[in-house]
């Protein structure tokens, strides 16, 4: 073994060129592949390994800049629907990431009825119209019916299950809201309502004679009502015509109104019954309380779940290409 003095005694100039090539082949190993690599141009993002290609972005954005009007976008009015498509896409893949770590899945039964209610809201033969204008063919309006009902079966499962309502917080809600639960004072009346001024004069003196009101409506009332004896239910100031609120809640129950023009024409009106203001108990309104911070409760906790997914995902934007985007398929990316 040489001393350690020869060690010492080497020249600086070999020290230094032995440095040289051994850093120099510590930085081709490092730094070959990286140079190499770069952004890679058919993908928008990766989240957690998985990417979200240009293709698809694409396809995507142009759906969406389709529903909008007026000429085509600018670079520059694309921007903004870029960076919340974006958003939305990766939000979605982390869902669905996490679906997939928890064995939650959909059958195939399940989109089929999901597909069904869908169509359901459309005349027949129109739906394949909807999804000719949407650019959408039926087996992505599938993949997209899937990937929906996943995160909602996500949310159900190991969200929403979590979150509960307590009697305490039913209460406080209830007393908080006081004026959410007052009811105004309501009228339950009837109507007539016929064409003349003589011909309502003539109801008027069969009434006297003591004509049953539902009797002479049903007969001669012109309304839709007729059909149930003029009944039109309980209703508040406000939620009929004015001349209609100015005569019934001036009136006691049983009686009968004089004669009122309006330009549905001539009118009688009889009171029924009449419920005054007050406040709904809680026993009353307890499930619309109970839906009420549920709803705000699972919001939060959808919220508080997409953020902690996101704060641990380890997600890419690929500036460079997103930057690239048009709003419109780029020529090489359609060819394909």
């Amino acid at each position: 073994m040489r001393p350690a003095s020869f060690r010492a005694s080497l020249p600086s100039w070999s020290v230094a060129v032995t440095l040289g090539v051994a850093l120099g082949v510590l930085g081709l190993a490092g730094c070959r592949p990286q140079a190499q690599e770069g952004p890679d141009p058919t993908v928008v993002a990766t989240v957690n390994g998985e990417s979200l290609s240009r293709t698809d972005f694409e396809q995507e954005l142009a759906r969406e800049l389709a529903t909008t009007e007026g000429p085509e976008p600018t670079p520059e009015e694309v921007e903004p629907f870029k960076r919340a498509l974006v958003d939305t896409l990766v939000k979605r893949m982390l869902l669905l990431q996490a679906a997939k770590q928890n064995n939650i899945a959909v059958t195939p039964e399940e989109v089929d009825r999901g597909v069904l209610r869908l169509s359901g809201d459309y005349p027949a033969g129109n739906f394949n119209e909807v999804l000719a204008q949407g650019q959408l063919s039926m087996a992505e309006l599938r993949a997209r019916e899937a990937s929906r009902l996943t995160i909602e079966k996500l949310f159900t499962n190991h969200v929403y299950s979590r979150v509960a309502v307590t009697e305490e917080e039913l209460r406080a809600y209830y007393a908080a809201h006081e004026a959410d639960f007052q009811e105004p004072e309501e009228v339950h009346a009837a109507q007539m309502v016929v064409k003349g001024l003589d011909e309502a004069r003539k109801l008027q003196v069969q009434l006297k004679a003591g004509k049953k009101f539902s009797d002479l409506a049903r007969r001669y009332s012109l309304s839709a009502d007729a059909k149930v004896g003029g009944d039109l239910g309980y209703f508040p100031r406000g939620q009929m015509p004015p001349a209609f609120d100015e005569v019934v809640f001036k009136l006691g129950v049983g009686q009968v109104s004089d004669v009122v023009s309006t330009e549905y024409g001539y009118h009688l009106f009889k009171v029924l019954e009449r419920r005054p203001p007050r406040k709904r108990e809680l026993a009353e309104v307890r499930a619309k309380v109970e839906g009420r911070l549920l709803e705000a409760k699972r919001a939060a906790a959808q919220e508080a779940f997409e953020k902690e997914l996101r704060d641990k995902a380890q997600v890419v934007v690929n500036e460079a290409t997103l930057q690239t985007i048009r709003g419109r398929p780029a020529p090489q990316a359609a060819a394909k």
